[in-house]
């Protein structure tokens, strides 16, 4: 059987990120599971796991990865750093055709690699299989409690990039205090949302049904998770269908603003398209009625779907104010200015428990078809490049992108 050699890349990008896409642990047991398989780990000064805990593994260190038949990273890998002829595995932000790494995209085809991208790795019914949405849900999640407690002068948190692990972050959320009238709204059911939920789940908060949620008051703290068919309907007043929302949103409406009276915070955490309706719009902040005072913004679609994340917001300073009668920024703590979280890249906030999670899915989901048979053609449908140097039928509508003509 031919040794299979996997090389784990040092993440490259400014800021630097902590994640890595397997653990120690998880090196190790893999090879344990794949006789043939080595791993090699280039040195890295920032990962969340330090060199020794893999020389600690068993796992070679090794500045030179061009032995490796596959190299694998989080974050886009820098030009320099790509290696030809190989397979690289990383999120490449490219099918969706981003300007910004339209030259990665043009150097991988040149240097004949078969990217294979994490975002476009799906099962036979199209969904996808691996992501970092859930500690995205998990840590936006808290950061839209952290930011409640300094907006309303209740509570103090410890940022979760301070905390070391969940665990930490579990035993800060004993701290939150929440007014008997505290009303809260969830958005997206996905992995995002599903991970968001695990926050609520330790807090003391009750889940209540959408109707109750509007016409009723409660003893207690309470939350409402929605539907899509719960915040858009049918312009001409027709049953909704989901299927057809989602293959044409533009016959439907939103009717989020009637929440707007009701809530004092909206956590978003679905997927919104650019034909669909805005959930909110500038106008509808502008409401006399609004309740709405803090936005943990966890999809974070910048100036379009929900209005008051005018822009994304960094780790080090996650919030900001967003003042609905100038329509521009301002500070948070001000009456009338909503506090807006809108971190793009919340997982790295807790890069052990994050890198264990995607990396226990990556096992599990795209090892067996990466090291082995790939009949459901898992890993060729994920492949943006060929080793022969050019876009695969998979991705061919890139031509134009990569040419610059679009």
């Amino acid at each position: 059987m031919d040794i299979v050699k996997i090389g784990i890349i040092r993440e490259g990008k400014v800021p630097p990120d902590k994640r890595v896409p397997l653990t120690p642990a998880q090196c190790k047991s893999l090879m344990e599971e794949y006789p043939n398989l080595k791993i090699l780990v280039q040195p890295s000064p920032v990962r969340a796991y330090k060199d020794q805990e893999y020389i600690d593994a068993g796992l070679p260190m090794s500045e030179d990865l061009s032995s490796c038949d596959i190299i694998i990273g989080v974050k886009e890998v820098n030009i320099e750093d790509l290696i030809p002829g190989k397979k690289f595995m990383f999120f490449s932000h490219t099918i969706k055709k981003q300007p910004y790494n339209r030259d990665l995209l043009q150097a991988v085809i040149d240097k004949k690699i078969q990217l294979i991208d994490y975002e476009v790795l799906k099962d036979t019914s199209n969904k996808r299989i691996l992501g970092f949405g859930r500690y995205a849900g998990i840590v936006g999640c808290y950061n839209g409690f952290l930011t409640f407690g300094l907006k309303h002068g209740l509570y103090t948190l410890k940022p979760a990039h301070e905390c070391r692990d969940r665990k930490e972050v579990e035993e800060e959320l004993k701290k939150v205090k929440l007014p008997k009238n505290a009303k809260v709204v969830l958005t997206g059911f996905g992995r995002v949302g599903h991970g968001a939920r695990e926050i609520l789940a330790q807090l003391p908060i009750e889940e209540v049904e959408t109707e109750a949620f509007l016409t009723q008051d409660f003893e207690g703290p309470v939350f409402t998770h929605l539907d899509v068919s719960d915040y858009y309907a049918k312009r001409d007043g027709s049953d909704f269908d989901k299927r057809e929302f989602y293959s044409d949103p533009s016959t439907y409406n939103s009717t989020f603003s009637r929440f707007l009276s009701q809530a004092d915070m909206y956590i978003p955490c679905h997927y919104w398209s650019d034909k669909a309706d805005f959930i909110i719009t500038r106008d509808d902040l502008k409401a006399k009625d609004v309740r709405l005072s803090v936005v943990a913004d966890i999809s974070c679609d910048i100036d379009c779907a929900v209005a008051c994340t005018i822009r994304p917001s960094k780790i080090s300073d996650p919030i900001y104010g967003y003042n609905p009668q100038t329509e521009s920024e301002g500070d948070f703590m001000e009456e009338g200015v909503m506090a807006v979280m809108a971190v793009d890249n919340l997982p790295c906030e807790l890069p052990l428990d994050a890198s264990e999670d995607f990396g226990s899915e990556l096992i599990k989901e795209v090892m067996p078809h990466l090291l082995g048979d790939d009949s459901d053609k898992i890993i060729a449908r994920a492949s943006e490049t060929s080793l022969q140097g050019g876009l695969t039928e998979y991705f061919s509508y890139l031509e134009g992108y990569l040419a610059g003509t679009e």
